[in-house]
């Protein structure tokens, strides 16, 4: 099995995009990241859902969880609107990390490989120089145990 047999389509985002409508689309389509495509809408990054919370998310909540329990539960609702007005180029790392992106012939053990190495819950699949599609950890798991 190769990459090309579990490819599918995949929503990007530019690192312009408002962080707010990303965190909408991760939670309607239930995509544990987006792909965060360049002005030639080829990978930029992957950004996890994780990595929005962590811009939504108070510091002081992420620095001491039990200053989380105390906030009242009208306050706590609301945190994901602190992203408003940002963007995704915002919620990325500072610090360039590898980008999960493969070819269509790349093989199972590689993409999980890949995936396992740079912690990224989906593989970006870029063919002639175009994005084609991306491999969810869902995905691959699916496939494997069903085999």
């Amino acid at each position: 099995m190769r990459a090309r047999d579990l490819v599918d389509d995949f929503p990007t985002v530019s690192l312009d995009s408002p962080a707010l409508e990303a965190a909408q689309l991760l939670a309607e389509q239930d995509l544990p990241g987006l792909i965060v495509v360049d002005e030639s809408g080829l990978p930029h990054s992957v950004l996890p859902g994780t990595q929005v919370l962590r811009l939504a998310v108070p510091r002081y909540c992420q620095d001491d969880p039990a200053l989380a329990r105390v906030v009242d539960e009208a306050h706590a609702d609301i945190f994901l609107r602190s992203l408003t007005g940002r963007t995704v180029r915002e919620c990325l790392p500072q610090e360039p990390r590898e980008l999960p992106v493969t070819d269509p012939d790349a093989t199972v053990l590689e993409i999980a490989a890949l995936m396992a190495r740079t912690r990224s819950p989906l593989v970006a699949i870029v063919d002639a120089g175009r994005l084609r599609g991306a491999i969810t950890l869902q995905a691959l798991l699916d496939r494997l145990l069903a085999s």
